[in-house]
């Protein structure tokens, strides 16, 4: 690498001191404006040598690592969105159910589980109950929400 750059730059010498050269055997007038002009081009084409040199066929980028991390990332991120609709639907679920309940005029609260469907959204598939039991609010719970009476614990408080 060193050796590249070292030729690299001896080339931009060597043409400059050419060009410097030819420059002052060149008596002024229009060809010393053409003469210059070349020899900027010249001194460009030293300059970009190394570029216009690159075998872009080799240049190889290696992505799959980005790929699977990317992958990985959106899974996490998937996840924790699941995770956080599960938490808010159980949430709100038990808010609703103590609602009822209370419209019903018994004093309940309610911790709901819920498990993912087949179409990827979080249901309630059972609920803890504490306070008196209710059938009303049983066979409520089981018609409007689905969650039937063997997956309602009932911790009742004497």
């Amino acid at each position: 690498m060193i050796g590249a750059v070292r030729e690299w730059l001896t080339s931009i010498v060597v043409v400059t001191m050419l060009l410097s050269v030819a420059q002052t055997f060149i008596p002024e007038g229009t060809i010393r404006k053409i003469a210059s002009f070349t020899g900027g081009l010249i001194l460009l084409a030293a300059l970009l040598q190394p570029v216009l040199r690159t075998d872009l066929g080799r240049l190889r980028l290696d992505l799959s690592d980005y790929a699977s991390a990317i992958e990985e990332r959106r899974a996490e991120l998937d996840s924790g969105e699941k995770e956080e609709l599960a938490g808010l639907i159980a949430e709100r679920t038990a808010a609703y159910i103590s609602d009822k309940a209370s419209t019903l005029g018994v004093a309940v609260t309610a911790q709901v589980e819920t498990e993912t469907g087949d179409d990827g959204i979080p249901v309630p598939v059972s609920v803890r109950l504490r306070g008196d039991r209710s059938e009303a609010l049983a066979a409520y719970i089981e018609g409007e929400l689905g969650i039937p009476r063997e997956r309602q614990v009932w911790h009742e408080e004497n």
